[in-house]
């Protein structure tokens, strides 16, 4: 098996990838209600309009349960906390399968969303401590991949089963594979931890960094470019690329293949320039954005420039998530869930303001414009970034390191300072 540290193989821990699973099923619960409306709305007896408030108030619960949630559970071990949140996200989809109140469905939705913040938070911290310090980017690029084959794979089966068993159905399956997952996580992480000193003092101390924040607003605004462009992107490829309504699907996953060429780039690059990376991508997304207004008017350009936008956006977020973890130091789990929250806010953010300008006389192009201004404001931050330098005395540890034994054949190795 691979080593703890990941130091001593270009391969990482196989704990890794058992986590990424975890991203990709809690991904897939975030974004396969919108998929599945008018189901939900058919048969919980309420309109679209306000069946759309179940995934108003997961994103409300991820931006403000991440943090919570990562305080509250800061002195359970690692696994413990893994296993309860898999396990709370797993029965939340039973109560609301079982359901038939609209107030019920939205009260589980709310938990499910406090469990994924603290799963997040936690899986962050677990992963880059595993892989070590020289492979953390990359570990983050693997955990966030989880997240974005959500939309390549889990949200289009989803909402494709849903319109024939129901909506109950994708979240009967949510439920099951959840509890699966905990036993895998029950497994690959080990009961007994080498604990070091749990301090709230040091969480919040670490929120002290200037470069910190500068992360996690590049995290925030690249976010919001990109979904301010991608929530509305329906309506710019039918009436303004003539796409068939029953092709959209199809674009949309060009978009998740996009993204994840994109994680996966940014987890290899980022490694070695992680500034570079992250400027060129930014700027490039914005140029994506802005040349979807006057070429999306054919399908072909059209599609090829969602697919750019999936590609080069998330480019910019293990890099980011990376480098949030590693201003941290110590204290990395209050960051890692800061992070889950900042995308979030991002995606609330910029869909709004997409959504205020796609009422306006802009129309359809509305959107994109939004989304390459917000763009264009991430290189903001990142330049500061580079200007300030991303190395220091900063180091990404596990609060709660791991022994060797249960996550691979290799002894642990504590992370040297950067």
């Amino acid at each position: 098996m691979p080593s703890t540290s990941g130091t001593t193989s270009g391969k990482l821990p196989f704990v890794v990838w058992v986590l990424a699973a975890g991203t990709f099923l809690m991904g897939t619960t975030e974004f396969v209600a919108a998929g599945l409306l008018p189901e939900l709305s058919t048969d919980l007896g309420v309109s679209v309009s306000r069946a759309g408030l179940l995934i108003t108030a997961f994103a409300i619960g991820m931006i403000i349960g991440a943090p919570t949630m990562a305080m509250a559970t800061l002195r359970l071990p690692q696994r413990q906390t893994l296993i309860l949140a898999l396990s709370v996200f797993s029965l939340g989809h039973v109560v609301a399968a079982l359901s038939t109140s609209f107030t019920v469905v939205l009260a589980a939705r709310v938990v499910t969303a406090l469990a994924t913040g603290a799963f997040w938070s936690v899986g962050f911290v677990v992963a880059t401590a595993a892989s070590g310090p020289a492979r953390a980017t990359r570990a983050t690029g693997v955990m966030i991949g989880g997240l974005t084959l959500a939309n390549v794979v889990g949200v289009p089966i989803g909402s494709f089963a849903g319109q024939f068993v129901g909506w109950r159905g994708p979240f009967w399956a949510l439920a099951a594979l959840s509890a699966l997952a905990a036993v895998f996580i029950g497994r690959f992480i080990p009961t007994q931890e080498q604990r070091t000193t749990v301090s709230l003092r040091a969480e919040f101390g670490a929120l002290r960094q200037g470069r910190l924040w500068l992360a996690l607003s590049a995290a925030m605004l690249i976010m919001g470019g990109v979904l301010a462009s991608y929530s509305y992107v329906t309506p710019l490829l039918t009436d303004r690329a003539g796409i068939p309504a029953g092709a959209v699907p199809l674009v949309l996953i060009a978009f998740g293949v996009g993204a994840l060429g994109g994680t996966t780039t940014g987890g290899r690059l980022g490694e070695r320039w992680p500034m570079a990376t992250t400027i060129t991508a930014a700027a490039a997304t914005a140029l994506v954005l802005l040349l979807m207004i006057p070429l999306s008017t054919n399908a072909a350009t059209a599609t090829v420039l969602v697919f750019l936008m999936g590609l080069t956006g998330f480019t910019v977020n293990p890099v980011v998530t990376s480098l949030a973890m590693r201003f941290a130091g110590d204290a990395p789990t209050l960051t890692s869930a800061l992070t889950t929250s900042a995308f979030n806010v991002g995606v609330a953010g910029g869909s709004w303001i997409a959504g205020t300008a796609l009422d306006s006389s802009l129309g359809v192009t509305g959107p994109p414009l939004v989304g390459t201004v917000i763009a264009v404001l991430t290189l903001l931050p990142l330049i500061a970034l580079a200007v300030r330098g991303t190395s220091g005395r900063s180091r990404i540890v596990a609060q709660r390191t791991a022994p060797a034994h249960a996550l691979g054949d290799e002894p642990a190795q504590t992370p040297s300072r950067r």
